[in-house]
């Protein structure tokens, strides 16, 4: 991993990566001379993911949960919590995702360069168009359109200034990558078991990597489905009733999709190195975090947060400036080597968002039944026990004589609690559904208006000036209010 962070460095200063997230030195940068020049699949996928998993880490640390008052920082002068988000904190993410998304293309093209002699390598087509979907929705979920069809062609193709795509182009064409992933990993063929150690997600088992990357669909089809014009519902609906046996999901929690970190580098959580102060001195919980979970009877309060004296207290987001409160109950230090902190998609998640479909009328369902199960399944993945009654709790149970956005809102809550560091997903969904609703402090800036994207980074306005302004323009504008395509009426 070091190695890896020295070549990301030097990749990082190179004006033409920032540009384009490519460049005509990647071979070159990136070929160890004491191997094989032709570097294969399997060894691109183990370091991609944990390098993409663990700066999302750190993004959910530093961006997201304080977006999103899971914590909030003591530090008067960071203000994230009151919606003033600094260009700087565009960056980043921009050009490490667009990073590993080349060496998941890659991944890709050396696969299908080899699949002539080996049919394993159709797997590995199929994983690396799955790690392309779940990595390109990230970027165009943050910031909007991006670009994608001229992207990663700087190596190949000389295209170092690429266009920008619609929001709408990139949504087409990463259902198309997971239609083919499904495709190819129906195959069926076996992952070698030489070779199942190098993948840290499933160990080489071809049948949860099928059933992640239709979960996936799922949620990305459910975050354009007011957008009727991409027929979302209709394919929710052949997923969820009528031809689920092409689209299997995530079934249990053993099948999530979850990097489980062990505390030998180099496959260790992001926080592994981390002070305690660097983890949490510097941030509280917020106090609609927990006194949600306090008012649930949740048990996962125990496994996510410190006490103070023998209570779980939170503290106010959004508050003023000048007036920063005392930390209180903080994050345990012991979710620095957490395994479950490696969340991308888990079975709690899946559940709620079958509930959703089902309440929106996309399947013919029962929401009550996946509800409850995903109420179960986030408590239990935690390696928790259900309390008794919790699901006949009046803030918890399931009520069909509430309204759909009533349901909605109690699913959404819920599905909030089982992104605890998971990248930016719970900022999407509130930023999709507007749940779970927010207190807004007295310090909150930006007109009390939760962002809607991150701007565009500063490099990329300097040195793809002409791109950049015709992305600026088709969107309205490059401010953090502007709505994304998927977010407008």
């Amino acid at each position: 991993m070091k190695l890896q962070k020295i070549i990301n460095s030097a990749l990082i200063v190179s004006a033409a990566l920032m540009l384009n997230s490519c460049t005509k030195d990647f071979k070159e940068t990136n070929t160890n001379p004491n191997t094989l020049p032709a570097v294969r699949p399997e060894s691109l996928l183990e370091s991609a993911i944990y390098d993409v998993v663990q700066r999302n880490q750190t993004r959910a640390l530093r961006l997201s949960h304080e977006l999103m008052q899971v914590h909030v920082t003591v530090i008067n002068s960071d203000e994230i919590h009151r919606y003033i988000i600094r260009p700087s904190e565009s960056d980043y993410m921009w050009r490490n995702w667009y990073l590993q998304l080349t060496n998941f293309r890659d991944m890709y093209e050396k696969a299908e360069f080899l699949r002539g002699s080996q049919a394993y390598y159709n797997s590995y087509m199929g994983i690396a168009r799955i790690m392309e979907a779940w990595v390109f929705s990230l970027l165009t979920d943050t910031y909007g359109d991006i670009p994608f069809t001229e992207a990663l062609k700087g190596k190949d193709e000389t295209i170092y200034q690429p266009k920008f795509d619609p929001q709408k182009t990139v949504y087409d064409s990463l259902f198309a990558r997971l239609e083919e992933a499904n495709d190819l990993l129906a195959l069926g063929n076996a992952i070698p078991d030489p070779l199942k150690p190098r993948d840290p997600l499933f160990a080489g088992d071809v049948a949860k990597w099928r059933k992640f990357g239709n979960s996936l669909y799922l949620r990305l089809l459910l975050r354009v489905s007011k957008k009727t014009e991409m027929n979302a519902d209709q394919k929710i609906k052949e997923m969820l009733e009528t031809n689920t046996a092409k689209y299997p999901l995530i079934n249990s929690n053993a099948e999530s999709a979850v990097l489980r970190f062990t505390t030998t580098p180099p496959f260790v959580s992001a926080f592994n190195t981390y002070r305690d102060y660097d983890f949490n001195g510097d941030n509280g919980l917020t106090q609609f975090f927990v006194n949600k979970l306090i008012l649930w009877g949740d048990p996962r309060i125990t496994k996510w947060a410190t006490t103070v004296g023998s209570n779980y207290e939170g503290i106010p987001s959004g508050y003023a400036p000048g007036n920063q409160p005392e930390r209180l109950s903080a994050y345990l230090p012991a979710l620095k080597n957490e395994p479950l902190l490696g969340n991308i998609l888990n079975y709690a998640e899946v559940q709620f968002m079958i509930a959703e479909a089902a309440t929106r009328g996309f399947f013919n369902g029962n929401p009550k039944t996946y509800y409850d199960n995903g109420v179960t399944n986030a408590i239990t993945y935690w390696g928790l026990a259900l309390p008794a009654g919790h699901l006949t709790k009046p803030e918890i149970m399931w009520n069909d004589l509430e309204t759909t956005e009533q349901k909605i809102e109690r699913i959404i809550t819920q599905k909030y609690f089982t992104y605890f560091f998971t990248d930016f997903q719970s900022w999407f969904e509130h930023r999709r559904t507007g749940y779970p609703v927010l207190p807004v402090g007295p310090g909150v800036q930006n007109n009390g208006e939760m962002p809607a994207r991150l701007k565009y980074p500063t490099i990329v306005q300097s040195l793809n000036r002409t791109n950049y302004e015709a992305a600026v323009a088709a969107m309205g504008g490059d401010e953090i209010n502007i709505k994304v395509w998927w977010q407008k009426d």
